[in-house]
């Protein structure tokens, strides 16, 4: 019964709300859009990895994605913040470049984190993509007098990409709550801003609760976007 005495919603609502639609905000819609980029980028050229000819190359590629999908994404952030510069360092040191400092930021490190993370599941469904495209297709450009790479990005790629659509709208609603653990290498986003102001206030109650309504408001419209999108794409090829 204390408990219910002791809930100001007014307050946290009042002080809390303005400070998570700040710069926490800014700091998750940032991490948000750049890590989704990098993820679709990295991904597309990994998926072009896998799908080449080259046997060691795919070996390597294969490698490193057991190596990201095997490890917790949270560990991952954590060596990325706090070990890769120091392992750049090193290198950076044995090529004789002494003294080389790498100071990169918590954002910095959280946002790469999250692309290579996401990169490397992007990657499968686009590879995916491409080996569904009808064999026929390539068959046909490379009749038409185009060389193999050139089937491949002007004709496979294009129709892979397009059927992948909706599943990257799913991930990229997937990465917006992901962002709540770039937290844990002190990147003030919802999750360290909440976490600060109730431990200031001793609002437990009524500032976690914001925090989900906050999440809420952001990926459920995100969401039935993408299903949206998913249904005009499933439209298109009818």
């Amino acid at each position: 019964m204390n408990v219910l005495q002791n809930l100001n919603w007014s307050k946290a609502f009042t002080e809390l709300l303005p400070k998570l639609l700040g710069n926490a905000l800014f700091i998750v819609v940032f991490a948000t859009i750049v890590g989704f980029l990098i993820g679709i980028v990295f991904g597309f050229l990994l998926a072009l990895a896998r799908v080449s000819r080259n046997k060691v190359l795919v070996r390597i590629v294969v490698l490193f994605q057991e190596l990201i999908r095997g490890t917790p994404l949270l560990v991952q952030l954590v060596y990325m913040y706090y070990v890769v510069p120091l392992l750049i360092e090193l290198v950076m040191e044995l090529l004789g470049f002494h003294g080389f400092k790498l100071n990169m930021t918590s954002l910095a490190a959280g946002t790469l984190g999250l692309g290579i993370n996401y990169g490397t599941y992007i990657s499968e469904v686009i590879r995916g993509a491409i080996i569904s495209v009808d064999k026929g297709q390539m068959e046909a450009a490379l009749a038409l007098g185009f060389t193999p790479n050139q089937s491949l990005m002007r004709v496979v790629v294009p129709q892979a990409l397009s059927s992948s659509i909706p599943v990257f709208g799913n991930y990229l609603v997937m990465l917006v709550k992901d962002t709540s653990l770039m937290a844990y290498i002190t990147v003030p986003d919802f999750l360290l801003t909440t976490k600060a102001y109730c431990t200031q206030t001793f609002l437990t109650i009524e500032s976690y609760t914001i925090l989900a309504l906050v999440y809420l408001v952001i990926c459920i419209p995100l969401g039935i976007l993408t299903k949206y999108i998913e249904r005009k794409c499933n439209q298109s090829k009818r």
